[in-house]
């Protein structure tokens, strides 16, 4: 008898421009997995509204992801994509969910205290309870793994507390999803603040190469990459630009920092920068090409769309009506 796969969820907020950091941190690994579990990758655009956004900028963003995932190499057929908001449970669990959440366990999410802090004209309700509807879209799915980052980590804790609460109150409903940390998890750090993470969403775009960027706007940002007044090329924490340029080199070459820093030893800054830009331009080409035939087929784009929702409904709709019907609530007449 095949064993049934477990469910693995991750999403990415379509919010900036994806980066050659949530390639290595996130993507890469998505395709890498998708063999093994039963995947739904979300757009997550219910999040991005924390934010103030430009309507017709968002829905071609929320596209233009989608043609990104696939072109990555995640495959459509294997795994179930989907946009957050075309599946209305989401937005319905995170109801029943809020009243399961306290006020104190949202007071303390370190994510909404830095949120805030960066957004303070618009610190909004649903920038305080983000991370209940993180939890739905979690337990949504039965998921029972979630790639997590360190900032993440939070935020699938109370999803597990919220698991445990509703299973505790109401009978067994909801797996306890586990964090899955990838065997190869390097963090790329921003190109001019190495001591923060890359980020899509960063204000500078110098801080970050975007997967469709142009070889010449990549060359660019590689050579303006910060480094140290240093000549001597060596991998060390104290020096983060040159350690993250070492380690960004090393990943898209398949090699080590070692053999990265040894390639380069007793060469200028100049040289590691050059040929660093070069990789890039030649490890992203691939994908762009993808990309820029996948983005003309709308008609492409939508049908997986729609075979995307009607899996991920059938799912929440499942768990959906359990969790209803378990609260005490009447069934729709059929």
């Amino acid at each position: 008898m095949t064993q049934k796969k477990k469910v693995l969820l991750s999403g990415i907020q379509p919010s900036g421009k994806l980066c050659i950091g949530n390639y290595i941190g996130a993507l890469k690994n998505w395709v890498n997995l998708q063999d093994d579990y039963d995947s739904i990758f979300l757009i997550v655009d219910l999040h991005a509204l924390t934010i103030k956004q430009v309507p017709s900028e968002l829905r071609n963003r929320c596209m233009s992801f989608l043609a990104q995932y696939i072109a990555c190499g995640i495959n459509p057929e294997k795994n179930t994509i989907v946009i957050q908001s075309h599946v209305p449970e989401h937005a319905e669990l995170t109801w029943v969910l809020n009243t399961l959440t306290y006020f104190g366990e949202l007071n303390r999410m370190t994510q909404f205290k830095d949120k805030s802090k960066n957004n303070s004209s618009n610190i909004n309700t649903g920038l305080f309870t983000y991370p209940v509807l993180m939890a739905a879209d979690i337990l949504i799915y039965q998921a029972d793994l979630v790639p997590v980052g360190a900032d993440q980590k939070q935020h699938l804790e109370l999803s597990r507390n919220l698991a445990q609460r509703f299973n505790h109150n109401y009978s067994d409903t909801f797996p306890i999803p586990e964090p899955f940390i990838p065997k190869f998890g390097a963090r790329i750090m921003s190109l001019q603040e190495p001591d923060k993470k890359m980020s899509k969403s960063d204000e500078n775009e110098n801080n970050f190469i975007a997967l469709l960027d142009t070889p010449d706007i990549i060359m660019k940002k590689i050579k303006r990459a910060v480094t140290d007044s240093n000549t001597n090329i060596e991998y060390n924490q104290n020096r983060p630009g040159l350690a993250n340029l070492l380690t960004l080199h090393s990943i898209l070459t398949k090699g080590t920092i070692e053999s990265s820093t040894m390639y380069f030893k007793g060469k200028m800054y100049s040289e590691l920068k050059n040929e660093l830009g070069e990789i890039c331009v030649e490890y992203l080409r691939p994908i762009q090409d993808e990309y820029n035939k996948i983005i003309k087929d709308k008609g492409y784009l939508n049908k997986i769309l729609k075979s995307g929702t009607e899996k991920a409904r059938y799912k929440a709709r499942r768990t959906l009506s359990k969790v209803y019907r378990k609260i005490g609530l009447v069934p729709f007449p059929r």
